[in-house]
């Protein structure tokens, strides 16, 4: 099954912005599904400067370790 997951809560809401990512790398991944992930809208924020290394949300695991786990299995990011 393939998914497309959007992004589109920008640094202003870690915790929304997070929870595509997580559904991606630790929901879809582990049962072997194929995503792709698109920053849209005030989701862009999230690529921008160091957003992405100091963004923590709510119960998700930050930012950057989901950023890396989908850069570990090679899942595209369109912006």
């Amino acid at each position: 099954m393939k998914f497309l997951y959007i992004v589109t809560k920008g640094a202003g809401d870690p915790t929304g912005a997070s929870l595509p990512l997580h559904m991606a790398a630790n929901g879809s991944l582990e049962v072997g599904q194929e995503v792709a992930i698109i920053f849209a809208g005030d989701g862009a924020e999230v690529v921008l400067a160091d957003n992405a290394e100091t963004m923590q949300g709510v119960g998700v695991p930050s930012v950057k370790e989901l950023l890396a786990k989908l850069a570990d299995h090679q899942v595209p990011v369109y912006v």
